[in-house]
């Protein structure tokens, strides 16, 4: 069945979707398994001694790029050994990768690509990009803001994104389907990785000389350590959904557990939180919001939703909503908007009405102006620069290829 393809790069973790097109009424985004954990893949490329890249696979970080897909603009290429290569070539060689893995387990290619970037990409990065996707065999992608494939989600009315994942935050006001009414991006603005720092010093406050007097020259100690940022990071995740936990620290002398609850968690946490909302709603500037939209791995943290002001909402998993908000966002392209009132698949974390004693799923009435489309829009038409291509991106993308379909093509093509 025809479908098209939502693509979120993210700085930690590369998430697709696919939205099918065939049937009546609206369809909703399917995730798509990239072999990582959750779904996703690490958003990783590794250079191998053959030329090759290994896609979401830790490795020599000589050898290995990640985080690209935010430096994209960038004049400063990325070195991976002797080899340079700029940030717009590697988002592309892992988008490829993501459309030939969906396509041999649909047993079809996406009648369209969506990719989600950063609101901050302007004409000159969109441009790159386009031209780096089409160097690797992608000509027709169309390139949308991350806030407006999140709103895609969520209500008709105008949406609020919050956005806040393990690298980067966000904050904007969209008006369905693709108007970015305002936002802004918190270059310093303290995110998930941020938290997993916090959670360290925790422990290392809480263990004293017993952690601070270990060899930082010892390899057994940077082994620790490189646990110990898994196991805080963990931690924070597991606090989201309960209220006490305990981090284990694997020290010489023995395993200790360092207990941690959730409110000692959020007084960490507090004046980051508090600033990012404060953020937030100077980019609301009073609009009438009809949903605030969480968005990323870290905004599902309690006391970002005990914060934010009004109906607030997200995805079970809400670092899958920009992907599948792609799909949908593309779907929408191609067949326009449906006309069922949209199905609420969100979780619904709190409503300010008091009487609204069962949350999860229900919405306060509203009138049917309250819930009108907005006035039609002209559509967003992208006509990618007509540039050369890289014959650089070429070569790599050959040793790309994941799937023995595309590997026989590529011999097939040297052969000629």
């Amino acid at each position: 069945m025809p479908y098209v393809l939502g693509v979120d790069v993210g700085t930690t973790r590369t998430a697709a979707a696919v939205c099918r097109l065939g049937g009546a009424g609206r369809a909703e985004p399917e995730l798509v398994g990239l072999g990582g954990p959750g779904g996703g893949v690490a958003t990783s490329l590794q250079l191998t001694a053959d030329g090759a890249f290994a896609v979401g696979e830790p490795g020599d970080p000589r050898w290995t790029a990640t985080g690209f897909a935010r430096r994209v603009g960038d004049e400063v290429p990325v070195a991976l050994g002797s080899e340079l290569y700029p940030a717009e070539e590697l988002t592309a060689l892992l988008v490829r990768w993501v459309a030939d893995r969906v396509a041999d387990g649909e047993g079809e290619a996406a009648s369209r690509i969506v990719l989600a970037h950063p609101a901050g990409w302007g004409p000159h990065a969109k441009n790159l990009v386009h031209r780096a996707l089409r160097s690797v065999g992608l000509p027709d992608v169309t390139l949308l803001a991350e806030p407006l494939a999140a709103a895609a989600c969520f209500g008709r009315g105008p949406v609020g994104v919050f956005s806040l994942g393990s690298h980067a935050f966000g904050a904007a006001v969209v008006r369905p389907p693709f108007d970015l009414v305002s936002w802004a991006e918190g270059v310093d603005q303290a995110a998930g990785a941020d938290f997993d720092d916090l959670v360290f010093q925790h422990v290392r406050g809480t263990l004293g000389r017993a952690f601070t007097e270990l060899d930082p020259d010892d390899p057994r100690t940077r082994g620790l350590h490189a646990r110990l940022r898994r196991d805080c990071e963990a931690a924070k995740r597991v606090l989201s959904g309960t209220f006490e936990t305990a981090i284990p620290v694997h020290l010489p002398s023995g395993a200790v557990e360092v207990p941690l609850t959730r409110a000692r968690f959020e007084e960490l946490v507090r004046p980051d939180v508090e600033h990012a909302v404060a953020v937030f709603e100077r980019v609301v500037r009073g609009t009438p919001l009809e949903v605030t939209a969480l968005v990323g791995g870290s905004a599902r943290i309690p006391l970002i939703s005990s914060l934010l002001p009004g109906r607030v909402v997200f995805e079970a998993a809400p670092e899958t909503a920009v992907a599948k908000g792609a799909a949908l966002a593309g779907r929408h392209l191609l067949l326009g908007p449906d006309d069922p009132e949209p199905i609420e698949t969100s979780v619904l974390v709190r409503d300010d009405d008091p009487l609204l004693r069962f949350p999860v799923g229900e919405f306060s009435p509203a009138s049917d102006e309250e819930f009108s489309a907005p006035p039609p829009r002209p559509p967003i038409d992208i006509t990618p620069l007509d540039l050369p291509e890289r014959r650089s991106v070429k070569r790599a993308v050959r040793g790309l290829a994941a799937t023995g379909r595309s590997r026989d093509r590529d011999r097939a093509e040297d052969g000629r």
